[in-house]
């Protein structure tokens, strides 16, 4: 093996690497969708940050780094995107539900039947 091609083993190991790292927090996710534990904030800048990032990295030659890259930007979209499904448009579409129909009684996050109550307005 030549000199030449340790970096290039060293970024597919680290790609590797990195991207295993990530794989369980996204699986977790996904699966569970309790995400509250994330703030909003560090998504917004972390996608911020990676989009910023993209005319840098994707101004290299290809490789390692654009495959890494590329998980990253992947990652950090889909947490944010399944942060606003689960832990943000829950809480606002109940707080614009406390209150119920006329002659009804209030309805509640909560209830386990919350979700497929309909009522007529």
């Amino acid at each position: 093996m030549s000199a030449t091609h340790l970096p290039l083993l060293a970024g597919i190991a680290s790609t590797v690497i990195f991207a295993g790292s990530t794989l369980p927090m996204l699986g977790k996710a996904l699966r569970t969708r309790e995400l509250g534990s994330y703030s909003l904030g560090n998504l917004l800048l972390a996608n911020t940050g990676n989009v910023v990032h993209s005319i840098y990295v994707f101004s290299l030659p290809p490789g390692p780094l654009w495959v890494l890259h590329s998980f990253y930007l992947v990652s950090t979209g889909l947490m944010l995107a399944w942060f606003l499904r689960y832990e943000l448009l829950p809480v606002r579409r109940a707080a614009g539900m406390r209150t119920a129909p006329a002659g009804e009684p209030a309805l509640r996050p909560a209830d386990p039947t919350f979700a497929f109550e309909h009522h007529p307005a």
